[in-house]
């Protein structure tokens, strides 16, 4: 499946009837598939490169070298997550076995000093990073660019909805996003049934920035009833839209179902992906004033979506 893909320097860099219509472009878009390609994102080469080989060092590891950041706690969102311990499709109520993968984790970078209580013990906590020689400044390094890219997105999401491009600002100072490397090992000849590397989902903020490896699939995306194949693209990101947009949209765009699919004899395959989630008290209520959606806040629903997929 090829995927419609935004420029998005093209957008920041048009006026007129040029920006309107790139808009009406990422609108239509968001409204049929809610997934895309990005380009023009501006983060560097060097950034990306980096974290590649901190995420290549650290799955290169033992378990018991991995083990040692572990979350600190049953709960705790960072860390690493190994084999077996999360089945994904659970947050949409659906029961598998345990996914085909294992994962860091990591969250914000600065804790605003207002922070409740309860964002102190979920997304603020601290991300216990490996001790590993360069691995937190590539991180870090790169969870800044993204940060900052999502909320260049978020711009072109308002752009796109015909609202005020600075309308999102105010739900994102403090964004609650996570970052988190993935690791799918080599598949044998035979896979547990309707067990797959990562089960059937949708993802549960604002926007997922997606780093696939390059010319490695796995990969699926849901449409009429049918899961296609979403090719990894070179240079670029792929974007998708999370149920709380969706909520913010009354559906009007969509949190497309979607899932790395476990086939026999795979290779082992890679990717990151960002979690873009405004602030810990962001309200959210539809955007058209219908009621479709009661408002959420958006940290206690995350944290709920978060504790629904442990094993």
């Amino acid at each position: 499946m090829g995927l419609a893909t935004f420029d998005l320097a093209a957008f920041e860099d048009a006026s007129g009837e040029a920006r309107v219509k790139a808009a009406q472009d990422l609108d239509r878009i968001c409204c049929e598939t809610g997934f895309l390609v990005l380009t023009g994102h501006g983060v560097p080469v060097q950034t990306i490169e980096g974290v590649w080989d901190a995420v290549n060092g650290f799955f290169a590891q033992t378990p018991l070298e991995k083990a040692t950041v572990a979350p600190p706690f049953e709960g705790a969102p960072y860390g690493w997550i190994g084999p077996l311990k999360e089945a994904l499709a659970a947050s949409k109520g659906v029961e598998t076995p345990p996914d085909l993968k294992e994962s860091f984790n990591g969250g914000p970078l600065v804790v605003p000093v207002d922070a409740s209580q309860d964002a102190m013990e979920f997304c603020y906590q601290p991300t216990p990073y490996p001790n590993l020689i360069g691995f937190r400044a590539a991180w870090d390094a790169y969870y800044t660019e993204l940060e900052e890219l999502a909320a260049r997105i978020m711009v072109a999401f308002a752009a796109a909805l015909k609202l005020p491009e600075d309308f999102f600002a105010p739900f994102i100072d403090h964004p609650i996003s996570a970052l988190r490397a993935l690791n799918y090992p080599a598949t044998g000849a035979v896979a547990e049934a309707d067990q797959q590397r990562a089960g059937a989902h949708t993802d549960y903020g604002t926007l997922t920035i997606l780093l696939p490896q390059a010319g490695v699939g796995g990969l699926q995306v849901q449409r009429d009833g049918e899961w296609i194949d979403v090719a990894a693209p070179k240079d670029a990101f792929v974007i998708n839209i999370g149920d709380l947009m969706a909520r913010w949209t009354n559906d009007k765009w969509v949190s497309t179902l979607h899932r790395v699919v476990a086939r026999p004899n795979q290779p082992a395959r890679k990717s990151l992906a960002y979690f873009h989630q405004p602030d810990w008290d962001a309200e959210i209520v539809p955007l058209d004033g219908s009621g479709g959606y009661a408002p959420v806040r958006s940290g206690p629903y995350l944290m709920g979506k978060f504790q629904s997929t442990g094993t």
